[in-house]
């Protein structure tokens, strides 16, 4: 899962993730009034339930609307029975996804980790 289409061409640049993509549209944000129901979260579950699918990598940017956006996900699809992962912090906090060269983000996807 990840925030836009462009995060999508920074994953495929990296070669090392050859799974499902779905692209949220954005992240939590309420200091401009961005909330879930803004977000392509509904989709998301409706995609898990018809899908056999084990694991869902949060790909978020590391900032505090990432962060918020990650630890929202987690618990709303903590019901579907899959695993949910966030990728690792090779990433620099503030940054994004976009901009990150493609071997710090492959060691990210490696590196992800389970949220609680």
């Amino acid at each position: 899962m990840v925030e836009s289409p462009r995060d999508v061409l920074a994953i495929e640049r990296s070669t090392r993730w050859r799974g499902l993509y779905h692209v949220l549209g954005g992240t939590l944000s309420p200091l401009e009034g961005r909330g879930p129901e803004e977000l392509r979260i509904a989709s998301l579950l409706s995609r898990l339930e018809s899908g056999s699918f084990r694991e869902v990598v949060l790909a978020t940017d590391p900032d505090m609307e990432g962060d918020a956006t990650a630890h929202y996900l987690a618990r709303a699809l903590r019901p579907t029975g899959v695993r949910v992962t966030r990728i690792a912090r090779g990433l620099p906090v503030g940054g994004s996804l976009e901009y990150v060269d493609q071997s710090t983000l492959g060691e990210a996807l490696e590196g992800r980790i389970e949220l609680s």
